[in-house]
């Protein structure tokens, strides 16, 4: 369950009639025995317990009403043992009441910063939508899903990406890891996405698109640079550009330093052949870097094609394990995308029990029978 939904939850439940008869039956026998037992003993200062444990369930109201019901309970029992006038009864009603009205603000500033935070949880969900579009769940002869997951506490989006455009014959994707986290990989993710969405509807080949993305990233890295020595924080990303034509089982590849794609297949699964990788977008224009180049395999109707970022690689378990993606994929390659991409999010977050140490992204492929 996601940390959305936990907080959609808090927002609609309303406490059960068990929980809001705690406070009034401890309110009751505190009243009850206080008046029954002997003059030297007094119960009285326990009503304080009653507004307290009513603000782990409650909100402002509640918690005010029960603070109330409590003080009333004090003055009763004064009234009744004829301790009304005392001082010492007089300060456990005064005591009470600081207590009754701190809880009440308590609650207050509580149910203020849990909206706040629902509200911040829902501009960034939808700054996510906006930014990391859904894929279609069909392209051409393509069925798509994707899976997403922040590293970042509380996060719905860091420096993974990907994303898919139509072109008049076939689909392209992007898959990609842009270098750190937080903040600036977002930025940086962003430039990426807008400009794959900007040029990858045209024909042009996959290695222009690669040229085009890798300018972008080396254009907005140093636009503002006024220092003429050399930048040591290199801004870049491994990314995976792919070209699926809609009447041809191939798929067309061209790798920028990002983990192959994985081919699922007949209860088999092994990362393509990818042997003519370049360097991560935003470094190509290093001295030597090997140029852009399109590799192709048989992608036939009923495989399956995996891309996934470092994140799933290099998740770990409790003892340091690495995730065994492979092992794990073959026994899902007769799955459709979207129960491969929920097996997957399973399957991962119990390995490394909730704790995802780096963004993930996967994004998963089936090449229709006709």
């Amino acid at each position: 369950m996601s940390f959305r939904q936990l907080m959609d939850i808090q927002r609609s439940w309303r406490p059960g009639r068990a929980l809001v008869l705690i406070p009034l039956v401890l309110i009751i026998a505190v009243c009850t025995i206080d008046i029954l037992a002997p003059p030297d003993i007094h119960l009285g200062p326990l009503l304080v317990v009653a507004p307290a444990i009513t603000a782990a369930f409650a909100g402002p109201r509640l918690a005010a009403l029960i603070g109330l019901l409590a003080i009333t309970a004090q003055i009763v029992i004064g009234a009744v043992g004829g301790e009304l006038t005392t001082e010492n009864l007089q300060a456990q009603i005064a005591a009470l009441s600081l207590v009754s009205v701190m809880v009440v603000v308590f609650c207050l500033i509580r149910d203020r910063h849990a909206d706040q935070l629902h509200q911040s949880r829902s501009i960034a969900r939808t700054a996510q939508d906006v930014l990391l579009r859904p894929l279609p769940e069909r392209s051409g002869p393509l069925e798509i899903d994707s899976l997403y997951l922040a590293a970042e506490d509380q996060a719905v989006i860091g420096g993974d990406l990907f994303a898919a455009a139509r072109t008049t014959t076939s689909t392209r994707l992007l898959i990609g890891d842009v270098r750190g986290k937080g903040l600036p990989a977002i930025s940086h993710a962003a430039l990426l996405l807008g400009a794959f969405r900007a040029a990858a509807h045209r024909q042009a080949t996959l290695t222009n698109l690669a040229i085009h993305l890798d300018g972008a990233m080396r254009w907005d890295a140093g636009q503002w640079r006024t220092d003429p020595a050399p930048d040591t924080e290199e801004s870049f990303a491994t990314a995976i550009l792919l070209d699926i034509p809609d009447d041809d089982p191939v798929v067309h590849i061209v790798s920028c330093g990002h983990p192959a794609p994985m081919i699922l297949r007949d209860g088999r699964a092994a990362p393509l052949p990818v042997d003519r990788p370049a360097p991560p977008l935003g470094l190509g224009g290093l001295p030597g870097a090997p140029e852009y180049s399109i590799e192709t395999f048989t992608f036939r109707p009923g495989d399956l094609l995996l891309l996934y970022t470092d994140g799933v690689l290099e998740a770990r378990d409790a003892a340091g394990r690495f995730y065994p993606l492979a092992e794990r994929a073959a026994g899902w390659s007769a799955q459709p995308p979207r129960t491969l991409v929920r097996q997957l999010r399973e399957d991962l977050t119990r390995h490394v029990e909730g704790r995802i140490g780096d963004d993930v992204a996967a994004v998963a492929i089936r090449h229709r029978r006709p």
